[in-house]
């Protein structure tokens, strides 16, 4: 087509790069909607609708949803409101920085864990990755318990201490699939669970111990729900064991 600066629906398409079907749908929403030719009903376009199509693209680069777009294109100048409305859009946008920030870190741990052990079992790495995903969901349920201090202070910790952490969650789950259904007082479990205690609490170190130790949380839904968003690999009746195994640790280092 292209005459006198008039467009055919592919034409502006290869213009302006936006996919025909794209072009199709803002149409039908009412969000850029071209001339049409009075006899074949094709869509034209022009120059104008360039302009439209800039504007639609720069909101959508700041995040806005369509309906927020057509709303914004029938502004003739924007207020204050706009600032709140950037300033809100800003604040997702760092909130979904920050979780890709954490999903390329993971990603590394993984790749960094397979590349260490050789082979790791693929149940195990799963649960790690999920409980990798859902960190920022734990850290929600910190903040909302008055507990921001502690998710920063784990939040600190070095890509060496949580890949280290990864590795004794590892072993003991080997461990665990080996010696499950013995005593909790046999030897062999009591070594593998004093390793993973003390490996734990290396981790989170005497200061940051303290501080949970010091922390009063209300109500065992409260901390069922915490627990429940912590992945575990082992199947409930191993989970029961392991608990037992742990809670007997305990006793005894208790009564010395």
């Amino acid at each position: 087509m292209n005459n006198n600066n008039k467009f055919s629906v592919g034409e502006f398409s290869e213009k302006t790069g936006v996919p025909i079907p794209t072009l199709h749908y803002y149409d039908e929403i009412g969000l850029l909607r071209p001339e049409k030719h009075p006899s074949s009903g094709h869509r034209i376009y022009n120059y104008q609708d360039i302009i439209i199509l800039q504007k639609i693209l720069s909101l959508k680069f700041l995040e806005y949803s369509l309906d927020e777009i057509k709303n914004l294109l029938n502004k003739t100048s924007f207020t204050v409101d706009l600032n709140e409305s950037l300033s809100l859009h800003f604040q997702a946008l760092e909130k979904k920085k920050k979780q890709i920030e954490q999903s390329m870190k993971s990603i590394n741990r993984v790749i960094r864990l397979i590349e260490e052990e050789g082979s790791v079992d693929s149940n195990l790495i799963l649960n790690l990755i999920h409980g990798m995903r859902i960190q920022h969901i734990q850290e929600e349920w910190m903040d909302r318990h008055m507990l921001t201090d502690i998710a920063e202070e784990l939040e600190k910790k070095s890509e060496e201490d949580k890949i280290s952490l990864d590795k004794t969650f590892i072993q003991v789950s080997k461990e665990v699939k080996q010696l499950y259904g013995k005593p909790v007082e046999d030897p062999k479990v009591q070594r593998m669970i004093k390793n993973y205690v003390e490996e734990f609490f290396s981790f989170l170190g005497e200061d940051l111990m303290q501080k949970l130790a010091d922390t009063n949380i209300e109500g065992e839904l409260d901390i069922q729900e915490l627990e429940n968003m912590t992945p575990s690999p082992f199947t409930e009746d191993e989970q029961k064991w392991f608990d037992q195994a742990i809670e007997y640790y305990i006793q005894q280092e208790e009564m010395e």
